[in-house]
């Protein structure tokens, strides 16, 4: 009956640290080639909201481990998080993640703010640096509508739980550096939420041209990026129809400029 925090991870770290992602014991040595890795994640502001895409491959060396694993989740009703790193280690701290805000509510009776709650993931980061060390790191990519100020926010982080707030546009993973590029062609302030779905999944597409880590649209197995797109209504999921209509189109465009659309100048 004695009240408990508003932090879940506290709570768990005094009744039950075994269960926290950070307490498991590791054998000494490298584990990154024992576990799958998932990149590419790309995130885009526009006027009202923020729209964040992922890439469906998981690596494990030179094999790919799974074609269709899905690297963003709903943080809440508006943010979301998408993983680059360790999948099965980056999938846990999610739903750890995700319980955290949920339980700050219940107890708090309010919401987290935006940077509250870009700070807390920054906590379970830090807590993960052991396993960093050892090659199982996370490197997520934070975003989600603010109704302080009514804008969509982008966060990044480091392995040690450095938190940076990115302007317009990001991308984390190995093809991320293939993805900003392409975003800084494609990318425009006054883009609507369908245009900038368009330009995420641009971006994805060049990074899997150039970063066998990232996989394209699977027109054979119909596999397409996970797209949300939250704003002050909340976040929603594209359905797969929805993200397939845009790979199409955007494929189909590809035919005719197979680098791309051409950035204007103006």
């Amino acid at each position: 009956m004695v009240p408990g925090t508003s932090s879940f991870t506290d709570f768990l770290a005094g009744q039950a640290p075994e269960l926290l992602p950070s307490r498991r014991s590791l054998p000494p040595g490298q584990a990154a080639d024992l576990a799958p890795h998932g990149t590419t994640i790309v995130a885009a502001t526009f006027p009202g909201g923020v729209v964040m895409a992922g890439d469906r491959r998981a690596t494990m060396g030179n094999v790919i481990a799974q074609r269709d694993i899905e690297k963003v989740f709903p943080a809440d009703e508006f943010s979301a998080v998408g993983i680059a790193g360790s999948a099965g280690i980056a999938v846990e701290m999610v739903r750890l993640f995700q319980t955290e805000l949920e339980h700050y509510e219940k107890i708090e009776g309010i919401t987290l703010s935006m940077a509250g709650k870009a700070n807390r993931l920054a906590a379970l980061i830090r807590s993960n640096l052991a396993m960093a060390m050892q090659g199982l790191a996370v490197v997520p990519l934070f975003a989600g509508f603010d109704h302080a100020t009514h804008v969509g926010r982008i966060f990044s982080y480091d392995v040690t739980g450095g938190r940076y707030e990115e302007t317009a546009f990001h991308s984390v993973g190995s093809g991320s550096l293939f993805a900003r590029g392409a975003l800084k062609k494609l990318y425009r302030p006054d883009l609507s939420d369908g245009e900038a779905v368009l330009a995420v999944v641009q971006a994805l597409y060049d990074a899997a041209d150039d970063d066998s880590a990232t996989g394209g649209p699977d027109l054979t197995r119909r596999i397409f990026p996970v797209v949300h797109v939250i704003t002050g209504d909340g976040g929603r999921r594209l359905s797969d129809d929805e993200v397939a209509e845009v790979a199409d189109r955007m494929i189909a465009g590809r035919m005719q400029r197979p680098d791309g659309p051409q950035a204007g100048l103006s």
